[in-house]
């Protein structure tokens, strides 16, 4: 759904045939359990990307890619790669999403490790050809980087994941701290954040805690990166931060932690926050479907849930803000003059 936040209508719905895409995907052995975590009822549109001409491009969790039109009719679909959480655009229009490498990256294949997942940071076109595709862990040995307990390390459900790339950050301008073309990665557990140049294979900067199996970074000033910390340490865990990092100074501080703790904010995995133009803040709680805007006084002006229509609450999977006013008015005006036969 796309809500008008000035009052809150949904004014406009994507609902595409998600048996029949399934259907349509011929590398089935890549997703064995794809028609069961990603069956109709419970097919979630994950972190969806919108353009210009209203059609959006989203994937199945640990699945394929696709787009669909405006018209919620499937344009492409990509089987080739496994897709996992954000979807970002670049400088050139491309788009940096997460993905996991299979058959397995050189290291993890060298040495034969079970069940490891080789999460990797993956550029597209919105086409969706992919056009790089890079292991983390690969980056992090290249770069002699191996975090406290590197290889042993495993995420919360069990499996062999001590990397658990969530998010992928592009960078549009140049700074003192950073270029046009870097990116920045949230690596959940490792609790770290990632500064890496894809041009020369480069890790800038290794931004270990003091945050917690976190989501979601974002650049919000030439100096500044927030980070949204789901905050899993064994103690003092009650509430999900925001926690702000300052390359000038190498520290960090927090924002608007007094109401966060009011409203009980906490979710332990997923998760984001935006900071807008205007110095409002937006949270989503993904564990138990809301989403708080504070606005830049630090005042709650508003909570949405994600109820349907009989009460039930419903999961969140990485809201999407938009802010750019022409992309706005052109989305508004494709609805007003849409010809959908469906």
């Amino acid at each position: 759904e796309v809500l008008n936040l000035d009052n809150f209508e949904v004014i406009h719905t994507y609902k595409h045939d998600i048996k029949e895409m399934t259907n349509q995907i011929r590398n089935i052995e890549k997703y064995p359990e794809l028609k069961v975590n990603n069956s109709p009822i419970r097919f979630q549109y994950r972190h969806p990307l919108l353009l210009n001409d209203g059609s959006i491009i989203s994937n199945y969790e640990l699945g394929p890619a696709y787009k669909i039109d405006l018209c919620s009719n499937l344009k492409w679909i990509n089987d080739e790669e496994i897709f996992h959480h954000s979807k970002m655009f670049d400088h050139e229009g491309n788009i940096w999403v997460g993905g996991q490498i299979n058959p397995k990256s050189k290291y993890v294949s060298k040495y034969q490790i079970k069940g490891f997942e080789d999460d990797s940071i993956m550029k597209i076109n919105t086409d969706g050809q992919v056009l790089f595709n890079k292991s983390v862990t690969e980056i992090l040995i290249e770069n002699k980087i191996f975090p406290y307990n590197f290889a042993l390390n495993s995420s919360l459900s069990g499996e062999f994941d001590p990397i658990h790339l969530n998010d992928i950050e592009p960078v549009f301008n140049n700074s003192e701290y950073w270029k046009k073309g870097d990116i920045f990665l949230s690596i959940r557990n490792q609790s770290s954040i990632i500064h890496y140049r894809p041009k020369t294979n480069e890790v800038i900067k290794y931004i270990p805690g003091p945050f917690a199996h976190q989501h979601d970074v974002d650049i919000i000033s030439d100096k500044e990166i927030s980070i949204f910390n789901n905050n899993n340490f064994l103690v003092d865990n009650k509430y999900s931060q925001i926690i702000i990092y300052n390359f000038e100074t190498d520290k960090f501080r927090t924002l608007i932690d007094n109401q966060l703790q009011n409203e009980n904010f906490k979710t332990k995995s997923q998760g984001l926050s935006h900071i807008f133009n205007d110095g409002a803040i937006m949270v989503e709680e993904q564990n138990h479907g809301r989403i708080i805007l504070f606005n830049n006084e630090g005042k709650k002006e508003w909570e949405f849930i994600n109820k349907d229509k009989n009460g039930n609450i419903g999961y969140l999977k990485w809201s999407r803000i938009i802010e750019n006013k022409l992309l706005i008015n052109n989305f508004k005006s494709s609805i007003k003059n849409k010809n959908c036969s469906n």
